[in-house]
């Protein structure tokens, strides 16, 4: 380290560390830049990943788990993801797996391998998986179930695919992390087999075939082995270097664990915070905050809904949009936008931009409704509830806009859009006070509109 007296610098091996004053910007700021789901999930973030992996040399998952599903469209295949960041597609780009994903293994080589049969090409060279990422075994699905069918009417609607067992046994600290699987393996037997003790006290019921499991892990070991590396040192490396990083939010920051509807959520931190402690990334390398919102609002599962649609026009939006997930397969509870959902997690996230998908599905309504305010106890409200009580109980203060009653797929400029389309797309810009930067009209990449 070198500093003098009279310096306000301070250099490590040539690198600016820190300034106090304005004159030199470290060259890691502003490197890194950050998709994330801005309602309850299902936004159409892996389109809009694939079409910014076009111009990044890294994408990264930083959270959550194979319970999370992007559907990306290239050249009319369509690939469907779960743990593989949606950039794999890019035969440019490296594809990371931070260590905050929580990674079922079994799920991942299948998920490979039915989008290798569709056309992904290469990946051996371009996916890196963290050694300090968690494992999903089976026997945390095992619980997953059983803990959804001990709550009855009090399940939360979870996927079933063993995140939230997992992340608990994270934090217990009796978790399986890659790194283990990686190195002696009596020692990752040893820990498989407490770990396996500790789960069947919890839950009698629990089935494990020990033996089989093991026989199996020492399989997977070898297959990953190539892809593992530490991510953290790596990263650092390529943003210092000048590499252009994308993260990809998994779920959705009203299913973030601290800042969702909870307990309706998910168990990890799918907010900007994800970002930081799932990569090891320090905030001053993101730059751009995309937050993505689709043109009316979505969500899987049960919790409370305000805008939801139990009428024609909800199911109009659910056939017209194919509002169907695609890890559950279960249909997506449809409303109107909800947009004091999205200044919430605007105030959580810092969208620096917005990108607004599916605003075709509205093609045909005459008239469109936009939640713009909360009345509770026949009062306005300043604040998005943390009690799913009081949620439930809001009234919602809509806005109605006209329809444009006409086919925009085709478009492909913003000044080509039906001029109610456009007011649709202010209204929102001007409510949030962040600009709607792409508009998504298809399904494909070619179907984002640049509104810069």
């Amino acid at each position: 380290m070198a500093s003098t007296a009279d310096s306000k610098h301070t250099e490590l091996n040539g690198e600016l560390t820190s300034c106090s004053c304005p004159c030199k910007k470290s060259k890691m700021e502003n490197k890194v830049t950050v998709v994330l789901g801005a309602q309850w999930g299902d936004e159409g973030k892996g389109k809009v990943v694939d079409l910014l992996a076009v111009d990044s040399d890294i994408v990264c998952r930083c959270q959550g788990g194979n319970n999370a599903g992007h559907t990306v469209v290239v050249e009319g295949k369509e690939f469907d993801f779960h743990l593989l960041p949606s950039g794999i597609i890019n035969q440019k780009c490296k594809s990371i797996i931070g260590n905050g994903v929580v990674i079922h293994l079994p799920g991942l080589f299948e998920e490979l391998k039915k989008n290798e049969l569709k056309g992904m090409q290469n990946w051996q060279e371009r996916l890196i998986i963290s050694d300090r990422a968690h494992l999903v075994l089976d026997l945390h699905q095992q619980m997953d179930g059983l803990q959804e069918a001990e709550k009855g009417k009090n399940s939360l609607g979870t996927t079933k695919k063993g995140i939230g067992p997992t992340y608990s046994s994270k934090a217990s600290r009796n978790g399986i992390r890659i790194g283990d699987l990686m190195g002696d393996f009596s020692l990752f037997e040893d820990k498989f087999r407490t770990l396996a003790e500790t789960c069947k006290r919890m839950f009698p019921s629990l089935e494990v075939d020990v033996e089989s499991e093991l026989s199996r892990y020492r399989e997977y070991a070898d297959k990953i082995r190539p892809m593992v590396r530490d991510t953290v040192s790596f990263l650092h490396k390529e943003i210092q270097s000048g590499r252009r990083v994308l993260v990809e939010g998994a779920n959705a920051a009203m299913l973030d664990i601290d800042f969702g509807t909870y307990p309706y959520v998910t168990s990890s931190n799918c907010s900007i915070g994800g970002v930081c402690t799932g990569l090891g990334l320090p905030p001053k390398v993101i730059g751009d905050v995309l937050g993505v919102v689709k043109a009316y609002t979505t969500r899987v599962g049960d919790g409370p809904f305000p805008t939801e649609l139990h009428d024609e026009t909800g199911q109009l939006l659910q056939t017209r949009g194919h509002e169907v997930g695609v890890t559950t397969k279960r249909v997506r509870r449809c409303g109107w936008l909800d947009l004091v959902v999205v200044r919430y997690t605007a105030m959580v996230n810092g969208y620096t931009s917005i990108c607004l998908t599916k605003l075709d599905i509205l093609d045909t309504l005459k008239e469109i409704k936009i939640g713009v305010g909360y009345k509770l106890n026949g009062k306005m409200i300043d604040y998005f509830p943390s009690s799913m009580t009081e949620l439930s109980n809001v009234e919602v203060e809509y806005i109605t806009l006209p329809g444009w009653a006409c086919s925009i797929e085709d478009v492909r400029q913003m000044d080509k859009l039906p001029e109610q389309a456009r007011a649709y797309v202010k209204a929102i810009e001007n409510f949030l006070q962040v600009p709607v930067k792409y508009i998504g009209v298809g399904p494909g990449r070619d179907s984002i509109i640049s509104a810069e």
